[in-house]
């Protein structure tokens, strides 16, 4: 599912499971943890993510889930927040190629990641408003930040995914390219980044994050998103919106707990 090289000073991750969009399970999860410890230890001087067939990552892979006992604090407090965590803090710059679906987890990805180039067949955002959900992985803090209460209450009530050009217009990722230009930017832009000054980039990376952290509160956000799926995973509607997900039919919520 998670495959990694390691070529001239550049790590590239791809995330390899086409069939179902990328999707991460658990294991995907931690496998794809694993791929950055790996790289970390390669002393390599950038890394580029990917994903493999029509999209970067459609989310969550709830195929097999059982919404009556799944485990949502488990799943994302203690697996996707630390694999977060870990992307964020890299020592080296990272770089993400989005297209196709960037939903939920993949959405997180991607915020976890130094710099985004976008496809212009990206669409960007969560599915979770046929799920009884929540927006997580740090949805809530990066739109807000960049796109104002209005607009993200429009996106989380409507379930609208933005597309590529619309998202980078909106300073939520770098810069957009036509799909079959945006992972050979990326990949140069990693080449470019690993033959400089890497402990200076570092450095920025660091300062970065900071001020990010005390803006966005991004981590204490994130931590809050994750209690509040934890709490609407036991309510009717997260039920029917799983199941109707799982059956590919529309959900009929009751707008009850």
């Amino acid at each position: 599912m998670i495959e990694l090289t390691v070529n001239d000073g550049v790590a590239e991750i791809t995330l390899d499971a086409p069939e179902k969009l990328n999707a991460l399970d658990p294991a995907a999860l931690a496998e794809l943890d694993d791929a950055y410890q790996r790289a970390e230890h390669a002393d390599v001087r950038a890394l580029v993510l990917r994903g493999e067939g029509r999209a970067f990552c459609a989310g969550r892979d709830i195929s097999n889930v059982d919404p009556a006992t799944d485990d949502v604090l488990g799943y994302l407090g203690h697996l996707v927040t630390p694999l977060l965590k870990r992307m964020s803090r890299f020592p080296a710059p990272t770089f993400a190629v989005a297209h196709g679906a960037c939903l939920g987890v993949g959405l997180g990805l991607l915020i976890a990641t130094d710099v985004v180039y976008v496809a212009e067949s990206a669409r960007i955002g969560s599915p979770f408003a046929k799920l009884g959900a929540t927006l997580d992985s740090g949805g809530h803090a990066l739109f807000y930040e960049r796109l104002g209460a209005h607009r993200t209450l429009d996106l989380i009530y409507t379930g609208r995914l933005m597309s590529g050009a619309e998202a980078v217009a909106s300073g939520l990722f770098s810069r957009v390219f036509p799909d079959g230009e945006v992972t050979d930017a990326a990949r140069d832009a990693a080449r470019t980044a690993a033959a400089g000054a890497t402990q200076a980039f570092v450095e920025s990376k660091r300062l970065i994050a900071q001020l990010r952290d005390e803006r966005l509160g991004l981590w204490t956000s994130m931590d809050a998103e994750n209690r509040a799926q934890a709490a609407l995973c036991r309510s009717a509607d997260y039920r029917e919106g799983f199941a109707a997900f799982q059956a590919k039919r529309d959900p009929v919520f009751t707008g009850r707990g």
